[in-house]
């Protein structure tokens, strides 16, 4: 039963291991930031268009 005992020792540290979970944090963080960016310019893209359109006529 050594092995297993050794098996078992083995898993516990591996679970135990947060060292990646930074990394998927920031990937997420990435995400959402992305995200915010595509819909904030989807939503005020054509009106942002709009107003450059109205100042370049008046200059």
């Amino acid at each position: 039963m050594p092995n297993m005992n050794m098996i078992a020792a083995y898993l516990r540290s591996r679970l135990n291991n947060e060292e990646g979970a930074t990394a998927v944090e920031y990937g997420l963080l990435v995400t959402f930031i992305a995200i915010v960016i595509i819909v904030g310019v989807s939503a005020f893209g054509t009106h942002l268009s709009d107003v450059f359109t109205n100042l370049s006529k008046k200059f």
